[in-house]
């Protein structure tokens, strides 16, 4: 049966607007694998006419989301990029964007070299001053686009901070809540307007398949954006929203595993004579700690470091000798992924602007999966002592 709107978490996963199918009473949403619906007169129907407008997968899917994210209206796209898109497509040529400065390099190409071709202009700025922001915002600022986690260097912003300034502007919020997941962060209880979700990452959680997905509490935002879904047709299919519904019964299971493991990882890390830096919010030491504390459930399984021997060549060497660690693109998994953001997720930003964030040639991105801990441990300290032997 459905969550109650006040049930915890890890209910929500299981039950959040969810309910038995009401044709068969199947526990397991189906999967209407059909384009189009019979009517018994012209347009009258039960609910559903053309599967680019709708279907029931994906609506318990959307249902699903909303509930996870304390949300009212869930809409999936057949991309995160496609969800950012929607979301941007509300705005008007010389409308501006103020965005994380770093962020996804997919975001930041979407931004710069296709929305930019249309007349939307977008800054990309330090968002972790609220004081700071607040004198960068002029009369076409009409979004801020916040990631936090950032990606890949896991600063922090403060959502709530940022969501205060932004009502008082009058300006829109959307917060990509994909390296957190709706598990540790919620950003629409925080005051964001919109969430953001890559669905393919830890919402799927299995690599293997590729969906987006916004969530948002206000409902002329929510027709706008379930309008452009249908005018648009980035939409993802039944058998997708299938697997992404199946994936969310695990996430509260698999982000705690990855977090479990993450911590133990960053330790192992921080002791080793080839690393410069480790970047993971769950230090103590991490200079927006306190805020990752008050707004997160927990710490995330995504971690960043780079090495003393700030090269290509080093992380090359390090990438090129794992065995659990897969170098692969994405997140979010439950097997480990190994990645080098510079060459590969982020190669879209120009390297000045990379090095401006602390994004290094050598930094190197981990996606902890929920593999056995110490057998991660062991793989990451023989990649680092085989990249020395080569060196």
């Amino acid at each position: 049966m459905k969550a109650a709107p006040d049930a915890n978490f890890a209910t929500q996963c299981i039950h959040g607007g969810l309910e038995p199918d009401p044709q068969t009473g199947a526990v397991m949403t189906p999967i209407y694998q059909t384009s189009t619906y019979a009517q018994s007169a012209p347009g009258e129907h039960k609910g559903y006419e053309y599967a680019r407008t709708g279907n029931p997968t994906r609506t318990a899917l959307q249902n699903n989301l909303a509930a996870l994210e304390k949300g009212k209206f869930g809409i999936c796209f057949s991309s995160g990029l496609a969800a950012m898109d929607a979301i941007l497509r509300t705005l008007r040529p010389g409308d501006e964007v103020l965005a994380s400065d770093d962020l996804y390099g997919g975001s930041y190409r979407l931004l710069t070299a296709v929305l930019g071709n249309f007349g939307l202009k977008s800054r990309f700025v330090d968002m972790r001053d609220a004081d700071r922001l607040a004198e960068l915002i002029t009369d076409e600022t009409k979004l801020l686009w916040i990631e936090t986690p950032t990606n890949p260097m896991l600063n922090i912003v403060d959502i709530e901070a940022l969501t205060a300034l932004a009502r008082e502007r009058n300006i829109l919020t959307c917060v990509d809540n994909t390296f957190a997941s709706p598990y540790l962060q919620q950003p629409l209880e925080l005051g964001a307007d919109l969430v953001l979700h890559s669905a393919t990452k830890y919402l799927g959680g299995h690599s293997d398949v590729v969906m987006g997905a916004v969530i948002t509490r206000d409902e002329e935002l929510a027709k706008k954006i379930y309008y452009l879904q249908n005018a648009v047709g980035a939409v993802p299919g039944p058998q997708d929203c299938f697997l992404v519904l199946r994936g969310i019964k695990t996430l509260h299971l698999r982000v705690q595993r990855a977090c479990e493991n993450a911590r133990r990882i960053v330790e192992v890390l921080q002791q080793n004579d080839l690393v410069a830096n480790v970047y993971y919010p769950g230090l103590a030491d991490h200079p927006r700690h306190d805020i990752a504390k008050r707004q997160m459930r927990d710490f995330g399984g995504m971690v960043s470091f780079d090495l003393k021997e700030d090269t290509l060549e080093a992380a090359t060497q390090v990438m090129k000798n794992t065995q659990y660690f897969t170098l692969a693109e994405s997140l979010g998994g439950v097997e480990s992924l190994i990645g080098h953001p510079a060459s590969m997720t982020h190669a879209s930003i120009p390297r000045e602007q990379r090095l401006s964030v602390g994004l290094t040639d050598s930094l190197i991105r981990l996606s902890v999966g929920v593999e056995d801990a110490e057998d991660l441990v062991k793989d990451l300290e023989h990649a680092l002592a085989a990249a020395v032997a080569v060196g």
